[in-house]
């Protein structure tokens, strides 16, 4: 593999032209600027990942004019039908079906303390590279013909990329005072990319992490999510932690924190452990809301800590109180509140149970009542626990590790025979109550219950004839008579 210094003195060498030749889209914008003599550069995040040897879809496109007329001028050059204008911004968008693509004219920003809503005016080059967040992103490649592949690197944000640092162009006051969610931007760019913070930008995020109060929760919560997708999330929480805006945007997570002894018995510091259990499940999983599960899969701890002297700490309940406080934490964060934000509830609220079962061994029943719980979740539900194990003793993970391996084993077995996975009793309400004759009430809700556990209990097949036997029998009990035999009841129910 090439070291960084190798690939960029590769890119170097091609001075950036044979890139940027073996995309035509990038000729052809430099001969619509040429024909409307206009200066046009890709810049940003494009070049920053082109020296990186990183894949990216994303051009953006400034060009010192208007980004509307150069975009409508290679539509036309392309034959595409259609330009994205977004005049309130200055923007616009041709659709491509392999790249993103985005044309803004060069401008100069100033905001008001109270806002992120900047004061935009025409501005230069210079201009437009002074206004963005960090060095490795104010980079620009010329597109225009006389100078096609010519690097604009005022900031030496190339030297940058090489160090390893985030580092604002400008002052770091100025950049975040301009707009504060650079400060969370910094946070993210260091934990996807393994980069250090450089010592006065992260200073500057310390003296004004309360600014982040002034930015919308749907913004500061995509970037929590790329932080929580990142190789290794617990780097990004880290730095948040360090920083102080992790109390400001997430104070559950921070209560996690310290470590308590009493008689001398003390309990692990749950943040760490937490963040242990959110990058090992990066080993196993991208998929965000299973990563947000590990997140929160302790985060009632705190509120539930009590301690007992023969015990010692204890935390029980912790998963019930946790699952409950998913909803709000949703709310507050401006996360989805459907299935996604379900699941998540889902995990939190089962992550103890497979490790219960794997350390008191198994019945065929703990596992069908696992199993109808979890349903589409059971296989997120084992790959949480696999990362919740977090002990130093690597005899006692490989003990856990091979009970799981059990576990898992026999709910496939289980699953394949008794097909339970978002199970339903065939023994339905209204067959109940038509084999009564009863209307709508408690009584009924009270036999459904009893024939949903007889079935997860394995007491009696999931069938219609074994389920109304096992009904009847029940309705008996509690003081009912049959009015209808099975075969009518089956046949005017199922009709």
């Amino acid at each position: 593999m090439l070291t960084f210094a190798a690939r960029t003195e590769q890119i170097s060498c091609l001075n950036f032209k044979q890139h940027l030749s073996e995309l035509p889209i990038f000729t052809t914008i430099g001969e619509a600027a040429d024909d409307l003599n206009v200066e046009a550069y890709v810049i940003g995040g494009y070049v920053r990942d082109l020296i990186l040897n990183r894949s990216n879809k994303d051009i953006d496109v400034v060009c010192v004019g208007s980004g509307i007329e150069l975009a409508e001028k290679v539509a036309e050059n392309l034959g595409a039908t259609r330009v994205n204008v977004f005049k309130n911004f200055g923007t616009a968008q041709i659709p491509h079906p392999e790249l993103d693509l985005e044309f803004v004219g060069a401008r100069k920003e100033s905001y008001r303390s109270d806002s992120r809503k900047p004061i935009v005016e025409d501005g230069t080059l210079q201009d437009d590279q002074n206004r963005r967040d960090f060095t490795i992103n104010a980079m620009g490649l010329c597109l225009n013909k006389n100078r096609f592949g010519e690097l604009m690197d005022p900031f030496e944000g190339q030297k940058d990329l090489e160090r390893k640092i985030i580092k604002t162009p400008l002052e770091p006051g100025i950049t975040f005072s301009d707009d504060p969610l650079r400060m969370m931007r910094a946070i993210r760019f260091a934990t996807q990319l393994k980069f250090d913070i450089d010592g006065e930008t992260f200073a500057a995020i310390c003296s004004m992490k309360d600014r982040i109060s002034i930015v919308s929760q749907e913004r500061i919560s995509d970037e929590l999510n790329k932080i929580i997708l990142a190789d290794t999330p617990s780097y990004g929480f880290k730095l948040l932690d360090q920083t102080g805006l992790l109390p400001i945007i997430f104070p559950e997570f921070v209560d996690l924190k310290g470590i308590e002894y009493k008689d001398g018995k003390g309990h692990k510091d749950n943040f760490y452990h937490t963040l242990q259990v959110l990058d090992n499940i990066t080993q196993t999983t991208d998929d965000l809301w299973v990563r947000w599960a590990a997140i929160l899969h302790d985060i009632a701890k705190p509120a539930t800590k009590r301690f007992n002297k023969k015990a010692g700490w204890t935390f029980h309940g912790h998963e019930e109180l946790g699952s409950r406080w998913v909803k709000g934490i949703f709310r507050r964060m401006k996360l989805p509140l459907d299935q996604k934000m379900r699941s998540v509830t889902n995990l939190v609220r089962l992550h103890l149970r497979p490790i219960a079962l794997a350390k008191e061994g198994v019945t065929d029943s703990a596992l069908r009542r696992l199993l109808v719980e979890a349903g589409d979740d059971i296989e997120n539900l084992m790959k949480l626990c696999r990362a919740d194990i977090t002990s130093k003793d690597r005899s006692k993970v490989n003990k856990y590790l091979k009970n799981f391996d059990k576990v898992e084993e026999l709910l496939i077995e289980l699953e394949e025979k008794d097909h339970l996975r978002n199970f339903q009793p065939v023994i339905t309400g209204e067959i109940i109550m038509a084999m009564f004759d009863l209307p709508p009430s408690k009584e009924v809700g009270t036999l459904k219950a009893a024939i949903r556990e007889a079935v997860i209990d394995g007491q009696v097949p999931n069938e219609l004839k074994e389920g109304y036997d096992f009904v009847k029998k029940e309705g008996e009990i509690m003081g009912f008579q049959v009015v209808k035999p099975f075969e009518e009841v089956i046949t005017t129910s199922l009709n």
